[in-house]
């Protein structure tokens, strides 16, 4: 084994290989654990040879989502377009939850990489292919967001954490108790909701509140919604605006 990892630490460098340390080290430690010296000590060359392939910092971030977005599935053939966009969405979700970090370094991007659009623009024509108008697909992709990508900016977090509505849930006795007690007190609505909560915390991407159930459950929402305007023939002419 040892052999092996001395062999594949002499291998040729190249940009795929670069990126495929820099996926790595961010599983393995977070994306703060990520610079480049220590990308240049796990390949064992020095700092500047990564130079050669990536140009700084931001661009190794922008090749390492593009790597995260090519393992997303592509679409399957011959099934209807709900299908096809449910099936892609949560493969897209089974990527990031290997890589947890992806969806904060997705989001921290000041445009779309090469990968992302390819996929969006995949995501479009499955769409369009399903008879969709472009003005449906235009408010369909807006409606979907960052949830086409397999995660999601929750506002509702019962995760537990501290100051959340759920903070000290699972505790009977002491501080923990006490802390819910005084949270039910103040908000009671938020403290409902969060006590009949059951979330799998392993489950999250960023969150526990964004857990599968709970991701699945607005994506089939927003998707039932899409399916009924689509049969309806709905177009943003003809709806009614806030104040209009």
């Amino acid at each position: 084994m040892a052999q092996q990892a001395e062999a594949a630490r002499r291998a040729p460098l190249n940009r795929e290989r670069v990126l495929r340390a820099a996926v790595a080290l961010a599983d393995e430690g977070g994306i703060e654990s990520l610079s480049m010296r220590r990308l240049a000590q796990e390949l064992g060359v020095v700092p500047m040879a990564l130079y050669k392939h990536v140009a700084n910092k931001e661009q190794l971030l922008d090749g390492m989502v593009d790597a995260v977005v090519a393992d997303i599935d592509p679409p399957v053939g011959g099934s209807d377009w709900k299908d096809a966009v449910r099936g892609r969405v949560l493969s897209a979700r089974r990527v990031l939850l290997r890589h947890r970090w992806a969806s904060r370094v997705i989001e921290s991007r000041t445009g779309p990489t090469p990968a992302v659009l390819e996929y969006l623009d995949s995501m479009i024509g499955t769409f369009r292919d399903g008879g969709f108008s472009v003005d449906l697909t235009h408010h369909a992709m807006h409606a979907m967001g960052s949830r086409l990508l397999g995660f999601s900016q929750e506002l509702f977090d019962d995760s537990g954490s501290a100051g959340g509505p759920d903070a000290g849930a699972g505790a009977g006795t002491g501080a923990g108790a006490d802390a819910l007690a005084a949270m039910a007190a103040r908000y009671p609505r938020i403290a409902e909701v969060a006590a009949a909560a059951a979330h799998d915390g392993e489950s999250a991407v960023g969150r526990s509140c964004d857990d599968q159930f709970e991701f699945e459950f607005a994506l089939d929402l927003l998707l039932e919604g899409l399916e009924r305007l689509h049969r309806q023939g709905w177009t943003s002419a003809g709806s009614p605006r806030v104040g209009g």
